[in-house]
């Protein structure tokens, strides 16, 4: 995949001047274009990821100024480059929030971004879309949270795997919040369905050598691996697991392989077959607005070298769901737009059915399990209208609305 510098990003989209820090603060009037930040990893360690969702959100807002634009002004997108970089998530997230004088912003990928630039929204009352699947947990009424989260992925996948091929489970994880709660929700939903998490391993996220790993599972003797390893370096435990013989004697589960939609490009069949992992969006999903969507997309980038994953289809819902709120209220302010998004609308996206729960600001979605057979997922099941929570999800945005934490679960 093409890596493109913020320098040269900016040029090509015709947005140099967003670069600019010399302007000083001003406080937020209305401008001549309606203006939505985008702060998606465009190099570094995750440009994989950032890059399609950098794309998918221009086209979002492509259609929309297609469209006429919105109370008749143009959408102007606002893009920075954080290279994977807490720092410079933090610095073009204070100059979204206060110089650019952005409506909303789009953006983050891993957890530790969300938890970076989430603070500094939240502080500076500036819109905040995360659109990525992640740990879950957060209870910020400054944001709407459309990825999927553990009680609707982790809660389908552990006993859909246990009864397919047991109950012991060795669980692989990235090495910061997003594995480690993830993990632990893992062990949990294990337990309750009469299973045994019998090691937990956790990689930082440059590791990309797992041979001791492989042997420990070897001798650990799972019924299946449960992966929730990030990134591209952690692609090198499916290679080398594949190339140790392990493929065919101990599945693997995911919930986080192909969420970039590179991974099953990347990985041959010989090394991803039978990789089974669950999300709220794959390309294979068959209904007509899922189709028009992915015709749009091949039309806008005949020559992209990734598959849409829920990262990528997440952002243009977030785009989109924003638009319409706007539309309807007639203004960018955000609580007016809130009052349209947690109305109990549902949103026709090409996931299927999507509407906000208002007690969390996350979606109410359908949810797929999926397994990999020749760089291709063919879905297995689907579970609708699955709510994003469960009982131990103490969030409660219309009891307690200034709410600002993100809630953990330990191992």
């Amino acid at each position: 995949m093409t890596k493109l510098s913020r320098r040269s990003f900016l040029r090509t989209t015709g947005m140099a001047g967003a670069a600019s820090l010399a302007s000083p603060l001003i406080a937020r009037a209305q401008s001549d274009t309606i203006k939505i930040g985008g702060l998606h990893d465009l190099s570094g360690a995750l440009d994989s990821t950032g890059v399609p969702m950098n794309q998918v959100f221009q086209l979002a807002i492509k259609e929309i100024n297609e469209a006429g634009g919105l109370l008749g002004r143009e959408v102007e997108p606002v893009i920075y480059d954080p290279q994977s970089n807490m720092s410079l998530y933090s610095q073009y997230a204070t100059q979204l929030a206060l110089k650019d004088r952005v409506d909303v912003v789009m953006g983050g990928i891993t957890s530790a971004s969300r938890e970076t630039i989430r603070p500094i929204f939240h502080r500076y009352d500036t819109f905040y879309f995360y659109n990525t699947q992640y740990e879950g947990g957060v209870c910020d009424r400054n944001e709407i949270t459309l990825g999927t989260t553990p009680a609707q992925t982790v809660a389908r996948l552990i006993p859909y795997g246990m009864n397919l091929y047991g109950k012991k489970v060795y669980t692989v994880a990235a090495d910061y919040n997003y594995g480690h709660i993830t993990a632990a929700w893992v062990k949990r939903y294990v337990e309750e369905n009469g299973g045994e998490v019998i090691e937990t391993e956790f990689f930082p996220l440059d590791v990309s050598q797992f041979g001791s790993t492989i042997s420990k599972i070897q001798g650990a003797d799972p019924d299946f691996v449960l992966s929730a390893l990030v990134g591209t370096s952690h692609l090198g435990f499916y290679r080398q697991w594949a190339a140790a013989g392990m493929k065919d004697q101990i599945p693997v589960l995911s919930t986080v392989f192909g969420a970039g939609g590179t991974e099953q490009v990347i990985m041959t069949p010989e090394e991803g077959n039978g990789i089974i992992s669950s999300f709220g969006y794959f390309e294979q999903i068959d209904n007509p607005t899922n189709k028009a969507f992915l015709d749009k997309v091949a039309a806008e980038y005949p020559d992209k070298d990734w598959v849409m994953s829920e990262i990528s289809e997440v952002t243009y819902e977030g785009v989109k769901m924003w638009a319409d709120a706007v539309a309807e209220a007639g203004t960018t302010e955000r609580d007016a737009l809130l009052e349209v998004l947690t109305s109990g609308k549902t949103y026709d996206m090409p996931a299927g059915a999507v509407k906000i729960d208002p007690k969390t600001h996350h979606a109410i979605r359908d949810v797929y399990i999926a397994e990999l057979q020749d760089q291709v997922f063919q879905i297995k099941e689907n579970y609708p209208d699955s709510p994003p929570t469960d009982t131990q999800m103490v969030c409660d945005l219309i009891e307690n609305p200034d709410s600002n934490e993100h809630f953990e679960i330990s191992l």
